[in-house]
């Protein structure tokens, strides 16, 4: 596994919009705090030009999104690469991307959401690591959370174990200046489902090979050129892979035909377990809880399965290293994870 170089005071971060960009007021106010945020602690921003447009969902065109993202993969003066925002088009620019700059020009890249589609990519095709975790848009909140903080620390380089937070952001919030930073209103608490065989009650363990990211679009990657992820568990199938996912706009129906879709693919061969962030917009039209849906799928494998952790769309989140090693437990509505770069 390639392990980017961590980053140094004094380098240069990019912010490019491989999805959507920012052209509302409110958004734009967020970056430029974002911006000197980082600035500020020593971090010089450069921002692509697609940044601060956007049409019909759109940064730009696939090409252009491409060929943006390349020049901060080989500007020497930057040290890691911040998706501006998530967004639902991010495919359009896959089969532009060139992947033997990348491979040649290891840096960390970062985002979550519509941003799996490239972290994911690149780390199965390539096997280099990648950080599923904040857009820059987040960074813009006045006072940083904590769990940006830990951000900045494993960009830093830092091995730093993350635990879980005592509340949570439930759904989308409405900004009004542009630094608002989370509203924590609901209590955090992990679920562990245990499979036969495993006490109730005790702590829930999970080690392998970090993997994953949002559900929805994991399912436009299956099966496609860019769909190298068999090959990836066969390379690391002695670490067995610790899938970490979440899901955007899934209801109970399109969550089992999505993890069956999955595990016929074969996607799921080694896994010694999961664990998935709290859902977005999670609905079911038949009585079906999130729970159900998931061991409808995932519990004729017989491993333990994590539910509502910190991770994705339901703030604040955990920097997750995909490819990297890692350990998590969770016992009692709490949990922590500490990843290795083995």
């Amino acid at each position: 596994m390639i392990y980017p170089k961590s980053l140094e005071k004094g380098c240069r971060i990019g912010v490019t919009a491989p999805s959507a960009g920012f052209v509302d007021e409110i958004d734009l106010v967020r970056l430029e705090s974002g911006i000197k945020h980082f600035e500020d602690l020593g971090y010089p921003v450069v921002v692509t030009d697609n940044v601060r447009r956007q049409e019909k969902g759109r940064s730009s065109d696939g090409v252009t999104r491409a060929g943006q993202l390349r020049e901060l993969f080989l500007d020497p003066e930057v040290g890691a690469i911040i998706a501006a925002s998530g967004g639902d088009y991010l495919v359009e620019m896959l089969p532009h991307v060139d992947f033997g700059i990348i491979r040649k020009n290891p840096k960390w890249i970062q985002g979550y959401s519509d941003i799996t589609g490239i972290l994911f990519t690149i780390t199965t095709n390539l096997d280099m690591a990648t950080l599923y975790a904040n857009n820059f848009g987040t960074f813009g909140m006045k006072e940083w959370h904590s769990s940006l903080w830990d951000n900045l620390k494993i960009l830093e380089g830092g091995d730093i174990e993350q635990e879980s937070f005592d509340k949570f952001q439930d759904g989308f919030k409405p900004r009004v200046t542009g630094f608002e930073g989370f509203e924590l209103e609901k209590e955090v608490n992990w679920v562990n489902i245990y499979p036969k065989g495993w006490e109730p009650g005790t702590e829930l363990a999970l080690s392998g090979r970090a993997l994953g990211g949002c559900l929805d679009v994991l399912l436009n990657l299956v099966g496609t050129r860019f769909d190298k992820t068999r090959e990836f568990i066969k390379r690391y199938q002695e670490d067995k892979i610790v899938w970490f996912l979440e899901s955007f706009d899934l209801g109970s129906e399109a969550l089992v035909r999505g993890l069956w879709q999955l595990k016929e693919a074969g996607w799921f061969e080694h896994a010694a377990g999961f664990i998935f962030g709290r859902p977005a917009m999670y609905r079911s039209d038949t009585d079906t809880t999130y729970a159900e849906t998931v061991q409808a799928v995932l519990g004729s494998l017989g491993v333990p399965v994590i539910l509502d952790a910190d991770i994705g769309h339901k703030p604040p989140q955990f920097t997750m290293i995909n490819g990297a090693l890692v350990h998590i437990s969770s016992r009692h509505g709490k949990g922590r994870i500490l990843f290795r770069r083995k």
